[in-house]
């Protein structure tokens, strides 16, 4: 099981691949909205913001996050781990339901260029 250190490294290293994302995976990865990223199987949520390019992680907390964020995430610490080293696949992984997100319907647009 992935711990929530690795998880947070990740979280980093997916961010660094969207600050360097072309065309219109540029333009997606450019969004400002909140953000949180929850991770079942430790019980934690990170919480942020896509801003710029980026995800800024801002805090880590137990559970549930205490506001809703515009773009929610929710995976174990394994598939966000495989997610980002490109051993597990988005679509087929949110297909399948191990990792739930949930956004607003123009942003889940948006969302399926960076897929």
């Amino acid at each position: 099981m992935a711990t929530i250190e690795e998880c947070r490294t990740a979280l980093r290293r997916f961010s660094e691949t969207l600050a360097g994302a072309e065309g219109d995976a540029a333009a997606v990865a450019a969004l400002d909205r909140s953000l949180s990223c929850r991770i079942t199987d430790l019980d934690v949520t990170f919480v942020g913001r896509l801003r710029g390019g980026r995800i800024e992680v801002r805090d880590t907390v137990r559970g549930l996050p205490p506001e809703k964020a515009e773009i929610r995430l929710a995976m174990t610490g394994d598939d966000l781990v495989a997610l980002v080293d490109g051993e597990l696949q988005f679509a087929r992984a949110w297909g399948s339901g191990r990792v739930k997100l949930e956004a607003g319907l123009r942003d889940l647009f948006r969302l399926r260029k960076l897929l």
